[in-house]
């Protein structure tokens, strides 16, 4: 199980922690926070990436296969379903589009070619996001 806890400390800012590992997030000025951290969706985004890089790597290394270097980015919109030329035939008004880039540098034969950007798009994180995700949600009011 993976476990996080988020306090808002001031205004929209938010400290993060794992185990030991301490980040934040916030909003942006324009926005009324105040720029302390990345927002939510970049921070989504952050773990995709992280997620899509690290798996690329272990698969080659695993394979013994020559990586120079991986990198990713990542884009995140709401568009009108209409202005989406590869999205679902059933949705309907605004949805949440991610589009990625994914750099892979090394000596690659076409057939390794394939299946890495095959496996770009397996990470767990990746699927996570791309298959939904069921939510419990327990409020509880404290004082």
């Amino acid at each position: 199980m993976t476990t996080i806890t988020a306090d808002l400390t001031t205004g929209f800012a938010v400290e993060l922690r794992a185990g030991d590992h301490v980040w934040h997030a916030d909003e942006p000025t324009s926005l009324g926070g105040t720029d302390t951290g990345p927002n939510p969706y970049e921070l989504l985004l952050s773990a995709v990436g992280a997620c899509t890089t690290i798996t690329i790597s272990m698969y080659c290394r695993r394979k013994g296969w020559d990586l120079h270097s991986v990198s990713a980015r990542y884009d995140f919109d709401k568009v009108h379903i209409d202005d989406c030329a590869d999205c679902d035939d059933d949705a309907k008004g605004h949805i949440d589009r991610v589009r990625s880039e994914i750099f892979i540098e090394g000596d690659f034969d076409e057939a390794q070619r394939k299946r890495l950007a095959d496996i770009a798009r397996r990470c767990p994180v990746h699927k996570t996001v791309d298959h939904g995700v069921s939510f419990t949600t327990e409020t509880v009011f404290v004082g």
